[in-house]
């Protein structure tokens, strides 16, 4: 089991930034089981999407819209990854998840951290 605690949402205004925390707790064989970290959001009225991944040897991939924009990055010695979010426009409004693949594809998600960007 591994349990996912994210912080660090928050009211920012347009071209303002912040970063995401998810920081990962449960067995030791279930943390470094890990092999994929994501973040995902959940606008109003849409379904939850990918923002960006990255793997256990630090590959990254990023959503076309987020591209330039925001930074995914893990702490290996925290058991966390970020998420840096640079100039935020109002449509990335929407609560952003955490969410592990394990190596033997175990899923698990946090519990959501609500970005809201103002215009």
């Amino acid at each position: 089991q591994v349990q996912l605690v994210e912080s660090g949402g928050g009211l920012v205004q347009a071209g303002e930034s912040l970063r995401l925390s998810c920081a990962a707790s449960g067995s030791i064989f279930s943390i470094l089981g890990i092999s994929t970290w994501g973040w995902y959001c959940q606008g109003p009225g849409n379904q939850r999407e990918l923002v960006a991944t990255i793997t256990r040897d630090s590959d990254t991939t990023y959503t076309d819209s987020v591209k330039g924009r925001f930074t995914i990055s893990r702490d290996n010695a925290k058991n966390t990854v970020y998420l840096q979010m640079n100039s935020l426009k109002p449509e990335d409004t929407a609560v952003y998840y955490c969410r592990v693949r394990t190596r033997n594809d175990n899923v698990y998600w946090g519990q959501g951290t609500q970005v809201t960007v103002s215009s």
